[in-house]
């Protein structure tokens, strides 16, 4: 079971120290991965995967926060989740194309988009990894 704290996404005083002393609860309770969503200083997620007797999970694809799966590897962290952040950049394509068919009339972000084909394939081998 994971467990999930806040400390750093509600702008605690202490979000490090919060965190841990949280984390520590949960280990306390059962969990066996420690969920801390809106750390993103490297330092500090070094002294949560120290801290922290568990795996820990960072959540990536904040603005700002530029970090690779090797880095988080390096740093030791565990768990890697992306959020909402996939939605967000789709719903930004989606403005942009909104924009410019309602400002220029046109439809060049069609010009980026996947074939049907590309799609199926796309999707059908997932489909068979998972199968």
């Amino acid at each position: 079971m994971a467990a999930r704290t806040d400390a750093y996404v509600a702008g605690r005083a202490d979000p490090l120290r919060e965190a841990v002393r949280r984390a520590y609860r949960y280990r306390q309770a059962g969990a066996d991965c420690i969920f801390v969503p809106g750390v993103v200083d490297h330092a500090e997620i070094v002294s949560l995967v120290r801290e922290i007797d568990a795996p820990l999970n960072i959540v990536v694809g904040f603005a700002g926060q530029p970090m690779t799966v090797q880095q988080l590897a390096i740093l030791g962290v565990k768990r890697i989740s992306i959020g909402g952040s996939l939605a967000r950049a789709t719903f930004a394509l989606i403005r942009h194309a909104a924009d410019e068919m309602i400002t220029k009339g046109t439809f060049s972000f069609a010009e980026h988009q996947l074939s049907d084909a590309e799609l199926s394939s796309f999707f059908g081998s997932w489909t068979e990894k998972v199968a």
